[in-house]
């Protein structure tokens, strides 16, 4: 009897095992499971811009490298906001990122101005090859403090600053050559951030509009010359209506970020920081090897004779530099923070007296 009581038990208890098992087995897999962030990120470029479309390998890589945890939409200008509103709307977590430039917000951050280049700060040397001086200067950027410097200023603002990237040199182009500063007399001169200023202290009109409407611009003669990065060129064709590009006080990297609202950031697992961190880097190293390709391009349009370089002479190169290292006191002048970062390029450049 007391043989057949324990087995009696026995069968009860593996029989108990079996459903517990069973009963767990669904709160242990739903446990496990990782939780999924759908995110938008906005260009403040338009479609064709290289750099815009380049965002589709950002999210693909930030997806693989979260193992499917982040799921990045892209959007160009303006699929969602207009490009000038894309500070406020990442703010306020309408787009939980935004790829833009520090110039953009140079009013609201400083900082953003040093970011993006003053004139002469990211000089390329030698023939134009971005790769060739890129990694000097991603270098800078977060080894010197200078990524540091700039999370603590766009913190102030509930963004997370990413990443940096470069765009490769700034291409000014213009409907007219010009070779002396006096051709620069007068003409209206589409810029971004500082460079407005500066093309103001060099006789011309520094002025902003969108990119989207600077061909227009060129085109019916509101406008002489532009800025912007090779894709000026490759993509949006502005050759057709400003043939000539200004040579000789270029090549300077002109550098774009990505920024992430702050709290949609904090809520991410490290293991998705990472991820979102290492795509970054994938990007700007994925934007370099395009940009090389395109300046490629860029000599071939030249050799067709679609683009014509306009070299400036050497004393209005001279005035250029003297220009630019007056325009750097006066920004570092007006905010803490960007006298910080102009004094790390200096002694990153070897300006320091």
């Amino acid at each position: 009897m007391q043989g057949k009581k324990s087995v009696f038990l026995g069968s009860l208890m593996v029989l108990a095992l079996f459903i517990f098992s069973f009963t767990i087995y669904p709160l242990t897999a739903a446990a496990e499971k990782k939780e999924v962030f759908k995110w938008k990120i906005q260009s403040a470029y338009p479609r064709g811009d290289v750099s815009m479309e380049l965002l589709k390998v950002f999210a693909k890589n930030a997806e693989e490298r979260s193992n499917g945890q982040l799921k990045i939409t892209v959007f160009a200008e303006p699929e969602l906001v207009p490009g000038e509103q894309l500070f406020e709307a990442t703010q306020r977590g309408t787009i939980d990122m935004l790829h833009a430039l520090g110039a953009m917000w140079g009013g609201i951050v400083p900082v953003g101005e040093v970011e993006f280049g003053l004139p002469y700060a990211w000089r390329i040397p030698g023939d134009l090859k971005i790769s060739d001086s890129s990694e000097s200067m991603r270098e800078f950027f977060f080894v010197s403090g200078f990524a540091d410097l700039l999370r603590k200023e766009y913190g102030k603002h509930g963004l997370y600053w990413l990443d940096m990237h470069t765009y490769g040199p700034i291409f000014t182009v213009s409907t007219k050559p010009i070779k002396k500063c006096e051709d620069l007399k007068g003409k209206k001169m589409r810029m971004e951030g500082s460079w407005m200023k500066y093309y103001d202290m060099l006789g011309a009109r520094g002025t902003y509009i969108s990119g989207m409407e600077a061909y227009m611009g060129l085109k019916l003669g509101t406008l002489d010359g532009s800025q912007w990065d090779v894709s000026c060129l490759t993509a949006m064709k502005w050759y057709e209506v400003a043939p000539y590009w200004l040579r000789g006080a270029d090549p300077d990297h002109c550098i774009g970020h990505i920024l992430v609202n702050q709290k949609s950031w904090n809520a991410l697992p490290d293991n998705c920081k990472e991820a979102l961190k290492g795509a970054g880097n994938d990007y700007f190293h994925a934007l370099v090897k395009v940009h090389d390709g395109e300046m490629k391009k860029v000599a071939q349009l030249v050799k067709d004779g679609k683009v014509v370089e306009s070299w400036i002479d050497e004393d209005c190169l001279k005035t250029h530099a003297e220009v630019a290292y007056k325009l750097w006191e006066e920004i570092g002048n007006r905010d803490p923070a960007a006298a910080k970062a102009i004094e790390m390029i200096k002694e990153w450049k070897g300006l320091k007296k």
